[in-house]
């Protein structure tokens, strides 16, 4: 890389130590016990309450809210974690805007729903922080299930069969369990080693095998975990990312933003992480935010993220947009990459939308970039003796003795909180078909 013309600008160290830590401390930092009081006293606690249809993993949010306003928090947490045993990482990460504060009645009546997210973390940090686990596991069945995938649907699933008391072994093709909880979430939102720590809180229900470095096709296959299991819950994720097709993304400075966003999570040392000058983003949903709004801190001078079509197409909320102007990313809609020079800059076609889709209109301009990073969605890396259902495995039960859930199944939104949903619906189902 030393020998490109724009590897110059990549380097480490950008800021003062200081500005490392006040820039990847916790973005939302808690609520203090009278702020929890009073966000909670808003809450009309309704009997037909919208908030709940809308959590994908249907949290009885009234009463986990009057939980915390009478005064019983871990009551509160157990409300959360029957539904949703991450809901500590959910409480950080769910966008809330879109989901239950969207649909929140104080949200329609005035603009400013009840504070659920932060309400639910509240809640369930102080549980996981003291690791006291609220549920008991049941009697051994007898059963064993393999879980291939140790991200949210995964464990999820995991934790459900194990508390039914059925004998569970995940099988996860990296060094650490969580899947995008650890390696794909920006690390201002769940700073310190938080994903770990409630994984580890997780599996105090016991009964739960883990086998890191072990993914089908590297000394696992589906034959086998079939043969020498009750049943198999796939949840491998998406291991690829889509290729923006155009000349010049082979070069040394276009990185997946996926990738850049694991190494970040993954350095305890953010002053050691080589940031560009000049960072262009191409994407528009959370990955695009997230590699963005973490270049910035890092450093770097000017960030532009690039979406080939309007702002009101991106699939980042407008809460994640808002936070990425206010970090100083510049942000341009309706302009397609057409090349990456040598020269590192990226060229990029305006379009505009009609009725039969985006239109390049055939003027073009340039950015200057010594680190760009793609973010156009991921695929489904196949593994062999599975039918895919489009891009995507079928979600739910497949047949015979196998089930499929999370990012790699069809139907979902590709969010941790959808994926948590699938995972432990998809545990309910299998132990129905083996218990009857």
């Amino acid at each position: 890389m030393a020998s490109t013309p724009y590897a110059s600008g990549v380097v480490a160290g950008r800021l003062a130590p200081s500005d490392y830590a006040a820039n990847f401390a916790d973005h939302a930092p808690p609520l203090d016990p009278h702020e929890a009081r009073v966000a909670a006293d808003r809450c009309y606690f309704c009997h037909d309450a919208p908030c709940i249809t809308a959590c994908p993993t249907s949290i009885d949010i009234p009463l986990f809210i009057r939980q915390i306003a009478t005064g019983t928090p871990d009551a509160a947490a157990r409300t959360i974690f029957q539904q949703n045993i991450f809901g500590g990482m959910c409480a950080r990460v769910c966008p809330t805007e879109n989901l239950c504060e969207g649909a929140c009645v104080r949200m329609e009546a005035e603009g400013n729903p009840v504070e659920i997210g932060a309400l639910q973390r509240f809640a369930t940090d102080p549980m996981i922080a003291r690791g006291e686990h609220p549920f008991t596991r049941a009697a051994a069945t007898g059963k064993r299930v393999a879980v291939v995938g140790g991200g949210p649907a995964g464990l999820a699933c995991a934790h459900r069969l194990a508390m039914k008391g059925h004998e569970v072994i995940v099988h996860e093709a990296r060094e650490k369990l969580g899947g995008l909880n650890e390696y794909g979430i920006a690390s201002y939102k769940a700073p310190g080693d938080f994903a770990q720590a409630e994984i580890d809180w997780l599996l105090r229900i016991g009964g739960i095998t883990v086998r890191t470095a072990s993914a089908l096709g590297r000394g696992v296959t589906l034959d086998a975990l079939l043969a020498e299991h009750d049943a198999v819950f796939l949840a491998i994720g998406l291991g690829g990312a889509n290729a923006l097709g155009i000349p010049g993304e082979d070069a040394p400075h276009v990185q997946n933003a996926v990738d850049f966003i694991a190494r970040l999570r993954q350095t305890a040392d953010k002053a050691a992480l080589p940031i560009g000058r000049d960072v262009v983003v191409i994407g528009g949903g959370m990955t695009a935010v997230d590699a963005a709004v973490q270049s910035k801190l890092l450093g770097a001078l000017n960030v532009t993220i690039v979406y080939r079509r309007g702002q009101d197409r991106m699939s980042a909320s407008d809460v994640e947009q808002n936070h990425a102007l206010t970090a100083g990313v510049r942000l341009i809609t309706n302009a397609v990459p057409v090349e990456i020079r040598a020269d590192g800059a990226v060229v990029f076609e305006y379009s505009v939308e009609g009725g039969s889709g985006s239109q390049r209109t055939g003027q073009t301009f340039a950015l200057p970039a010594d680190q760009v990073f793609k973010a156009i969605g991921q695929t489904l890396a196949l593994p062999a003796g599975l039918m895919a259902e489009g891009r995507k495995l079928g979600a739910g039960h497949l047949g015979g003795r196998l089930w499929a859930g999370g990012d790699c199944a069809a139907g979902g939104e590709d969010l941790t909180v959808t994926a948590v949903a699938e995972g432990r619906d998809a545990a309910e189902a299998i132990h129905a078909a083996l218990i009857g």
